[in-house]
């Protein structure tokens, strides 16, 4: 087995997501202390003097006090390298956090003990069912008063879908949270603070049938306990790895990211539940790290300006296969010639690494000089084969752009193109009318603020939004459709992308079927193609 097989083989590549103040960033600041990658946690909120959240960087997210962009960080823990790709929560993320769920292998669910399943999580959790990836589930905030524990797996089987799987069961919650009990091995481990933004604390451990566990937990604690495993047991799905790796049961673990109880016994567990980088889809069938030994990635990512003082674009790629070597040259299949991949980084947020080597799992950051877009494939294998593109979500919140110096036309153009080809925003035109009338469309709300506060303090540049009131969006599949004699309801409107793609835009949901109805064979899709 080679050298770079065997450095693959320890990659473990995932998504952390959840819903606003899951603790999802906390949770991914103790996964790196135990990497050993940071000394001391930031804190998410607090005052202006306050160290921010090592994976948040962008100025308006140091403002808010939230993750506006994925941010890709990478430990070693035990043996393995494990790349961390950090989506932002809010309810107003962008397209961004679906496209980054692209370049995971797995996925990481944060869960409030106190609020069960968000609807930001049932909208991330449908792109990880469409990929079918593993997805594991972290029960958060048990040092906290919880929701009831069946009633929380419940929740994520009725609302998700996804079979449970409860690896350990907390013992209490809130003040009288005492723990976990390890269904495999049978012991309880015991709940202590730990000193707060260190991973110093012992976890006592306990066996359930030892008598000292009376006094340790209380006796009602563990009467309780014990009624609980015997229910459990006799309800709760068995482990099965093939089940998990096809995305369809999900393990559930419990803790307390804050008091950092419970974090190193997921982290370890789900080392064991994950694969090795598996194999991509290509055009020319499945692409296997494994067996393929030249250098192929897809760009999934693409950031502008992420350094004030020097107007840069990092175009960020997911590695399937092969070794990259800092500085080497690979065809761009896309942009059909061989282009050279320099400033080769590795990100801790806003902190950069140069580097020399990465091998398939890893992400890294290049220099883009403007020639790369999403979904775009680099590789060095004489193949030239092409991942898969990825889907362009459809964006729930549309408005108008208008100007405020039309004087500066030409600025606001390049703001507003290269902001779009990052993916946070789309950008639209009316169906028959030039450049002159733009329509923004979004994922979240939020990042209309992002789009204003980008183009104002990048590009000089200050804009108006009126607010559209069209809620769905649909892409025309058939290119034979007559567009001018295309039939709809009078809520609908004709819009096309910056490809010249026909889409529809509505206000209700009800007029999508009305518009299949009145035009016999149209097709509407939810996603577009990149």
């Amino acid at each position: 087995m080679s050298e770079i097989t065997n450095e693959i083989k320890k990659r473990r590549t995932f998504a952390i997501i959840s819903h606003p103040d899951a603790g999802k960033t906390t949770l991914t600041e103790k996964f790196l202390l135990y990497g050993g990658a940071i000394n001391l946690a930031g804190s998410v909120k607090g005052k202006a003097t306050a160290r921010h959240a090592v994976s948040d960087w962008m100025e308006i997210e140091k403002e808010r006090g939230i993750s506006v962009t994925s941010s890709v960080l990478q430990f070693n823990y035990g043996g393995f390298c494990i790349n961390i790709l950090d989506t932002p929560g809010h309810q107003d993320f962008s397209e961004d956090t679906y496209r980054t769920l692209m370049a995971a292998d797995s996925a990481v669910m944060v869960i409030d003990a106190s609020k069960g399943v968000e609807a930001q999580t049932r909208k991330l959790f449908k792109v990880c069912v469409m990929r079918h990836i593993p997805i594991f589930t972290f029960i958060n905030k048990m040092d906290r008063e919880a929701k009831d524990t069946f009633d929380l797996l419940d929740d994520i089987e009725k609302e998700l879908g996804i079979a449970t799987c409860p690896v350990n069961w907390p013992i209490g919650s809130g003040k009288e949270f005492k723990g976990v009990y390890d269904r495999q091995k049978k012991e309880v481990e015991l709940f202590s603070e730990t000193h707060k933004g260190t991973t110093t604390g012992e976890v006592k451990t306990v066996d359930a049938n030892n008598p000292e566990l009376d006094w340790l937990i209380g006796t009602e604690a563990k009467t309780n306990l014990l009624e609980e495993i015997e229910l459990l047991d006799g309800a709760a799905a068995e482990f099965d790895q093939e089940m998990v790796d096809k995305g369809e049961l999900s393990p559930v673990f419990f803790g307390s990211a804050l008091t950092n109880f419970g974090v190193e016994t997921f982290l370890k567990h789900f080392l064991k539940m994950t694969t090795a980088p598996l194999p991509r889809m290509s055009d020319q069938g499945e692409i296997d790290p494994m067996t393929e030994p030249d250098f192929s990635a897809f760009v999934f990512k693409i950031q502008a300006n992420m350094n004030k003082a020097h107007r840069d674009r990092i175009a960020f790629m997911r590695i399937c296969s092969g070794e990259f070597q800092a500085g080497m040259s690979a065809y761009h299949v896309q942009g059909k010639k061989e282009v050279r991949l320099s400033q080769p980084q590795q990100m801790m947020a806003s902190e950069r690494k140069m580097i020399d080597k990465a091998c398939g799992g890893d992400i890294i950051g290049i220099f883009d000089p403007g020639i790369f877009s999403i979904g775009d494939t680099l590789t060095t294998s004489k193949k030239k084969f092409a991942y898969e593109g990825i889907p362009t979500f459809a964006p729930e919140h549309f408005a108008r752009v208008r100007q405020e110096d039309t004087m500066k036309r030409k600025q606001f153009v390049k703001g507003i193109n290269q902001i779009a080809q990052e993916g946070a925003i789309q950008i639209f035109q009316e169906f028959n009318t030039g450049m002159e009338e733009i329509i923004v469309g979004v994922v979240g709300v939020l990042q209309f603020d992002v789009l204003k506060y980008r183009l104002k303090n990048e590009y000089n540049v200050e804009i108006r939004l009126e607010t559209l009131p069209y809620e769905y969006i649909r892409w025309v599949e058939n290119e034979e459709i007559d567009m001018s004699k295309l039939t709809g309801t009078s809520d609908m409107k004709k819009i096309k992308d910056l490809k010249g793609r026909p889409l529809l835009l509505f206000v209700h949901e009800w007029s999508i079927r009305m518009t299949q109805e009145r035009n016999e064979g149209l097709i509407l899709s939810e996603f577009g193609r990149s």
